[in-house]
């Protein structure tokens, strides 16, 4: 029997916001107070640093970040630093991991299959290299076109998932990206040598997903201001940071 989910899509949202929301949303499914809940949006520029962020990944310097116009924030998600941005496609699953899969090797797979069958529908051919979660391009010299990241709080899923489609990689030169020396990043715009239309990428991954996890968005919303799903509501409260 297939899960039912709240599917949430937005434009662009700032960091903070987003953060904050995953939060609120996350207390809400400890507490059964919201059904799974996919958020997918995309970023204005931002720098995320993880748990394994060390100072030589990023040089250390707040100021010189932000002096490029990027905000920067140290958050509690797994993985080093990396960079969001407009034409990057974030998602955000709130889900009660025990529904989907045994542990957070598995469901990283999961998410990592989400991007892998996104990007085959438009040629591209992803894949995993051993000890880095995310998903690359390329044989011979291998560039990173997602990232996974994730945080799982009392079996409650936070942070996720992200797929550059259109974004401007040079944000990822000021930094070393996901603590991985000489790692290169592409799109799929840059792949491809083309345009990429991002409202269609967006509606394949939130269908992709829903087959990988065998959810079935029984509703969906336009904009991050629906914080709860009309049938179970929750606190509108978001913490402040």
């Amino acid at each position: 029997m297939k899960q039912s989910g709240l599917l949430i899509q937005h434009d662009v949202v700032a960091y903070e916001t987003a953060w904050e929301l995953q939060k609120t949303f996350v207390e809400e499914r400890m507490q059964d107070l919201r059904p799974d809940t996919l958020l997918l949006l995309e970023h204005s520029p931002v720098f995320t640093l993880g748990r394994s962020t060390k100072s030589e990944h990023w040089g250390g310097d707040e100021m010189s970040l932000r002096a490029h116009g990027c905000s920067v924030y140290h958050v509690e998600r797994g993985g080093s630093v990396t960079y969001h941005g407009p034409g990057q496609l974030v998602g955000y699953p709130i889900l009660q991991l025990h529904r989907y899969c045994p542990g957070p090797r598995v469901y990283i797979r999961l998410l990592e299959d989400v991007i892998l069958r996104t990007l085959s529908e438009w040629g591209i051919q992803g894949r995993r290299i051993a000890t880095f979660p995310g998903v690359w391009v390329g044989d011979h010299q291998p560039a990173k076109i997602a990232s996974v990241g994730v945080r799982i709080m009392r079996g409650v899923t936070m942070h996720g998932f992200s797929l550059n489609v259109t974004v401007d990689t040079t944000p990822f030169g000021w930094i070393v990206p996901c603590g991985i020396e000489g790692c290169v990043v592409t799109s799929m715009a840059a792949w491809l040598g083309r345009p990429v239309d991002m409202a269609e990428v967006r509606q394949r991954v939130a269908a992709i997903f829903a087959e990988v996890f065998d959810i079935e968005w029984d509703q969906v919303l336009a904009g991050i201001d629906a914080r709860a799903s009309p049938s179970r509501r929750g606190s509108d409260l978001i913490e402040s940071q």
